[in-house]
């Protein structure tokens, strides 16, 4: 057991992302069963909802779960309402995780209540803020990985780096993982556990739109890019998404309604550049709507169930990791993550 999955409780050391449009209860819940770490995006939910939401959850599992909160684009005073609704919700077990670092109020209104705090980051210096925060739990967020990026590294030299500063730290990578031997290389390098996203996007509990959970399916890693493109709602954060017919032309088109999106029974619309995925309450032009996914794609082939993904994964994780010694060596290493991948490795960006 690695000291990810025995600080969060999880069977197996790997978190599902909380992904906006993506991660509801449904996802959460079926993944937390399997014994994962499933995690409900709250992402801009109001608080009396995600309140619902979040015992939602607990009533569909007995197993460690978490929230995602995303203070950049809530904002501190809303993400922390957000908070104190539902903290009182939560299960002694629970988890919460904050993508990007929360402000110091959040942080400590979470471990007041009890609950491990994950924090995901994107650089060294993020690293040490979250630590100092309190944080349980650092992920590491390479640019490999789908959605809004939090640095400019890749995933391997970012663990190098916070490894070697943070000995003691409990550290998970995100970016690259969709297989059992992937998360088997990534703690072979020195990480506790790892968070997939893309991997979950296709699952039969996934709230996100059918296309979108097709074209995960369909797509390679070099279907995907780095763009600025889609930044109505979350501006100044590059993100990795599927190309679309917005993402291949070089004039931006003018910023007109183009979907709408129904959540609660209301209906929303939803911008040409917006930062939004679509769900699967969404209608109008899915095709160029931002669908954000990792270069792990490569390795995303079919729509299962999360138990029936998150079982083979601890398959997978279990015979990679039952014939090594504790050290292995870097030629074993580059063979196990060469045979994960049979496409090329470059990142483009827009």
């Amino acid at each position: 057991m690695t000291r990810l999955a025995a600080r969060l409780g999880l069977a197996l050391p790997l978190l599902q992302a909380g992904m906006g449009a993506v991660a509801g209860p449904g996802l959460c819940a079926a993944v937390s069963r399997a014994g994962a770490g499933g995690t409900l995006a709250l992402y801009k939910e109001p608080p009396a909802r995600a309140a619902r939401l979040v015992r939602e959850v607990a009533a569909a599992t007995g197993r460690p779960f978490g929230v995602n909160v995303v203070p950049e684009v809530t904002g501190p005073a809303a993400c922390l309402d957000q908070l104190r609704a539902v903290l009182p919700e939560l299960p002694r077990r629970a988890f919460v995780t904050s993508f990007g670092l929360p402000e110091a109020d959040t942080a400590r209104a979470v471990q007041a209540a009890g609950h491990p705090l994950v924090v995901q980051v994107g650089t060294l210096a993020d690293a040490g803020t979250a630590l100092g925060l309190g944080a349980a739990v650092l992920v590491l967020q390479g640019t490999e990985a789908g959605g809004h990026l939090l640095g400019r590294l890749p995933v391997d030299l970012l663990l190098t780096a916070v490894r070697a500063r943070y000995s003691h730290a409990v550290l998970a990578v995100a970016g690259g993982i969709a297989t059992g031997q992937d998360l088997a290389d990534a703690v072979a390098r020195g990480a506790d556990g790892a968070m997939a996203g893309t991997l979950f996007v296709p699952a039969a509990e996934s709230t996100a739109h059918p296309q979108f959970k097709r074209r995960v399916v369909e797509a390679v890693a070099d279907d995907t890019l780095i763009t600025s493109l889609f930044d109505i709602g979350w501006p100044h954060r590059p993100h990795r998404v599927l190309r679309n017919p917005l993402t291949t032309t070089a004039r931006r088109a003018p910023a007109t309604f183009i979907a709408t999106a129904r959540v609660d029974g209301r209906s929303y619309p939803v911008p040409r550049y917006s930062a939004a995925a679509p769900g699967e309450g969404t209608t109008g032009r899915i095709e160029e709507m931002a669908m954000y996914c990792g270069r792990s794609c490569t390795r995303v082939t079919a729509r299962h169930p999360a138990a029936v993904t998150v079982a083979r994964l601890s398959r997978e994780y279990e015979s990679a990791r039952s014939p090594r010694t504790a050290s292995p060596g870097l030629a074993d290493v580059t063979t196990a993550r060469a045979s994960g991948s049979h496409k090329p490795d470059r990142i483009q960006e827009r």
